[in-house]
């Protein structure tokens, strides 16, 4: 049987602290996101053909793709903090507040960490900290 290991804690000047390293692999995450999305047009048949063809060009494209997407992921996930969205760019960072767990709440775009949460609100239950 594996543990998990414990969840990293965040303080505000933690988590703005973590954006540094956080904030560039977001970034690259959606700009990975959004050249996807550009050649889904012509990626999703060549993909269905490919299966039984072998690959081509363009299926290798969107792999090599989708390995750097895993490992930008990996590499937020390695900081502690817990990649929500990868739609909007959307990262939670687990704090304690009075005492219960929440999570702080940053989304790409912001210039700090502005907003907090409990942890079953999500997105929509974000409160000014």
């Amino acid at each position: 049987m594996t543990t998990q290991p414990e969840p990293v804690i965040f303080t505000l000047e933690q988590a703005n602290a973590a954006l540094e390293v956080i904030r560039p692999l977001v970034e690259q995450i959606l700009q990975i996101r959004e050249r996807l999305l550009e050649k889904r047009p012509l990626v999703w048949p060549v993909l269905a053909k490919a299966a039984g063809n072998g690959g081509s060009q363009l299926a290798s494209q969107v792999e090599v793709e989708f390995e750097r997407l895993d490992r930008l992921v990996r590499q937020v996930r390695a900081t502690g903090a817990v990649l929500k969205d990868i739609n909007t760019g959307l990262v939670d960072f687990p704090a304690l507040r009075d005492g219960q767990m929440v999570f702080l709440c940053w989304k790409f775009g912001e210039p700090q960490v502005l907003f907090w949460h409990e942890v079953d609100d999500g997105f929509a239950g974000r409160r000014p900290v």
